[in-house]
């Protein structure tokens, strides 16, 4: 992650020590970011003026199934049709696109080399 770093810890009631979310929750904070700025970025592109957007993320697990429910809402003078496409547009974002796909995970020993 470059120069940032990230504490991610379990709860005690899982052993941990509850420094930081775990791992689970930052892929949902993962979701919530990538599609907030989608949202943004397209509605800029658009000439749309929004306000107060917010993304909040849930994770459930049942049966060892995941689901993640997004929570969109936003604050704007814009039509019935731009919010759907707003909506739409969520969809289409780089994390939202790999937790639908199936991505493809490499494991590899020791540092990676510079290229």
């Amino acid at each position: 992650m470059g120069s940032h770093r990230l504490i991610s810890d379990e709860p005690e009631r899982l052993g941990g020590d509850n420094l930081g979310p775990n791992p689970l929750d930052l892929v949902g904070a993962a979701l919530a970011a990538c599609t907030s700025m989608t949202i943004r970025m397209y509605a800029e592109r658009k000439g749309w003026e929004i306000q107060n957007l917010t993304v909040l993320v849930d994770h459930q697990r049942d049966r060892g199934h995941d689901t993640f429910t997004r929570f969109i809402s936003f604050d704007g003078d814009l039509d019935e049709e731009a919010r759907e496409r707003l909506i739409d547009i969520s969809h289409r974002c780089p994390v939202h696109r790999i937790m639908e796909g199936s991505a493809t995970i490499l494991t590899e020993t020791g540092t990676p080399t510079a290229s």
